[in-house]
């Protein structure tokens, strides 16, 4: 018989190009993959202090027919052998394969993905987080009820705002990013659930 968890689980959700790995458009290439400075760190930092790390990634390079969706795996792969020095394990790896006209509800900047995921791994978005190199990524965090963050590291091109667009912090690293978790992490008994926008 399967017993349902009673306790709701934190969270963070992390884009992976341009915010985990170093962005190479389109890439599926393991041996073009590098984490950002000081991602390995970051990550064991948030790990350590009781979050569950899922990468949230939109692929529409398959969409595009410049590769299949298995050619992701070995990419996953790549990643969890470059964190494995740090000591840290992502938990799960979710990716959108649809292009910007799919009209699909999982492509950032819907929530679809962290919605998933949270119901996956019983998350409670209320007190868990999206970190981001675009507004995108903020916005579909956003969306989801979490707090957001905004690696504002070059990513963002296009700097269209909207109610949704604004994080909570922006930050120019991962480790930046880390560090402002970790410190709600320790004050969790005192912070407010995120109030819808």
């Amino acid at each position: 018989m399967a017993v349902a968890r009673m306790t709701q689980e934190t969270a963070v959700f992390i884009d992976k190009d341009g915010t985990l790995v170093q962005d190479v458009p389109y890439n599926v290439d393991p041996a073009n993959v590098r984490l950002t400075a000081g991602a390995g760190k970051a990550l064991r930092h948030m790990k350590n202090a009781g979050y569950q790390l899922i990468v949230i990634s939109n692929q529409s390079g398959v969409a595009k027919g410049l590769f299949e969706e298995r050619e992701l795996l070995p990419v996953n792969e790549r990643i969890r052998t470059l964190l494995e020095p740090y000591g840290v394990e992502v938990d799960a790896f979710y990716y959108c394969p649809h292009g910007p006209g799919d009209s699909c509800a999982c492509r950032k900047p819907k929530p679809g993905m962290i919605l998933r995921a949270a119901a996956d791994h019983v998350i409670d978005l209320k007190r868990s987080w999206m970190i981001g190199d675009i507004l995108h990524d903020v916005e579909a965090g956003n969306r989801a009820g979490c707090y957001t963050i905004h690696l504002d590291n070059g990513g963002e091109t296009e700097w269209v705002r909207g109610d949704y667009r604004q994080p909570l912090y922006a930050v120019k690293d991962l480790a930046a990013a880390a560090d402002i978790i970790c410190r709600y992490a320790k004050a969790s008994a005192l912070l407010p659930a995120v109030a819808p926008c």
